[in-house]
């Protein structure tokens, strides 16, 4: 058993592409030692690379989330490698893009099974290791779908919906037992990450993520955040903004809304290729990186998740700006009134 250090140990699960990746790297650039759990090997690798490269310490653990025992021997292994886990990042998943009518029970099963269950079992496998501490913290990488389901993908919404019902839950025990664990869940936008890709597809057309998309690494600035800050919940990009309240006030709109646009928004004028590898249940080989094929298009910044960082500091900018322009009507009115 390895000697706690003062370096933080973060565990992120899907850590091969996409926001995992990303998220692996922003955490060793501040010299954190990161377990990296995935199913994929040759991202996995590459990612361990990323890390050593951006000043960290890494150590690869292939592991597929839906198996729970998988989960508890990952934890242990880190622990064994670094010491006690101070952050837990469960963000691994897969879907199905379907209508619902074409879509299989195994789909079904496996959607949840990884996207669903497997943040179940790293949330257990986090919090075995952190309550007897009475420290740490664990987040849930959610998405705008946790609120607003949209159509082709009805597995990966019920999961999305499910994590945020099992993290409320759960947070109130935490709550109940006076224990300082935190556990947060950080609300995405669209990504531009390898999933569209990968993911197995029913239909015609390449899928690709509802604009605006954004790119990784802004989640994995929000994720850091989350962790600095104790969030609970955290919204990201203007367009989760405008999903999640916009399904408060108006549900019914958005399902018309969603009907009739929810098919073509998440797909681009090119034709799937009907043979092309998914990773549903078996990883796809090679190394995908952090990005998906949607640079050209993809944001890397979110001038919402900026202003929600730097919150306080907008306030008192905003106060001082309210003083001044106060003292100066005062003025100009005494003025006035001296005429």
């Amino acid at each position: 058993m390895a000697e706690a250090t003062d370096s933080e140990v973060v565990v992120v699960t899907g850590a091969s592409a996409g926001v995992g990746r990303a998220t692996a790297r922003t955490f060793a650039a501040r010299g954190a030692n990161v377990g990296l759990l995935a199913r994929g090997e040759d991202g996995l690798e590459a990612a361990r690379e990323e890390v050593e490269r951006a000043g960290g310490e890494a150590v690869v653990v292939p592991t597929d989330v839906a198996d729970p025992d998988a989960v508890a021997d990952a934890a242990e292994t880190v622990e064994d490698a670094f010491g006690p886990i101070d952050v837990w990042v469960n963000n691994a998943m897969v879907s199905v893009f379907s209508p619902a009518a074409e879509m299989t029970a195994e789909d079904y099963r496996r959607v949840t099974e990884v996207t669903y269950l497997g943040y179940v079992y790293g949330t257990q496998a986090a919090l075995e290791r952190m309550r007897p501490r009475n420290e740490g913290t664990i987040v849930q990488v959610g998405s705008a779908l946790a609120y607003r389901g949209i159509p082709l993908q009805s597995a990966y919404c019920g999961a999305k919906h499910a994590i945020q019902g099992f993290t409320e839950s759960v947070r109130t025990e935490l709550i109940h037992d006076d224990c300082d664990v935190q556990l947060s869940m950080v609300q995405m936008p669209a990504m531009n990450t390898p999933q569209f890709e990968w993911s197995k597809s029913r239909m015609s057309r390449k899928p690709q993520p509802v604009p605006p998309i954004y790119q990784p690494e802004v989640a994995a600035r929000a994720i850091r955040w989350a962790v600095d800050h104790d969030k609970d919940e955290f919204w990201v990009g203007r367009s989760t903004v405008k999903a999640i309240l916009g399904n408060r006030i108006m549900p019914r709109r958005l399902d018309t809304y969603l009907a009739r646009g929810g098919y073509d928004s998440q797909q681009i004028d090119e034709p799937v290729d009907p043979d092309r590898e998914h990773n549903l249940h078996d990883p796809v080989s090679s190394d995908f990186g952090a990005h998906g094929p949607f640079d050209d298009r993809a944001r890397d910044r979110s001038y919402q998740l900026q202003a929600s960082m730097h919150r306080r500091a907008l306030a008192l900018l905003a106060g001082l700006v309210a003083a001044i322009l106060s003292v100066l009507f005062g003025r100009r009115a005494a003025s006035t009134d001296a005429e």
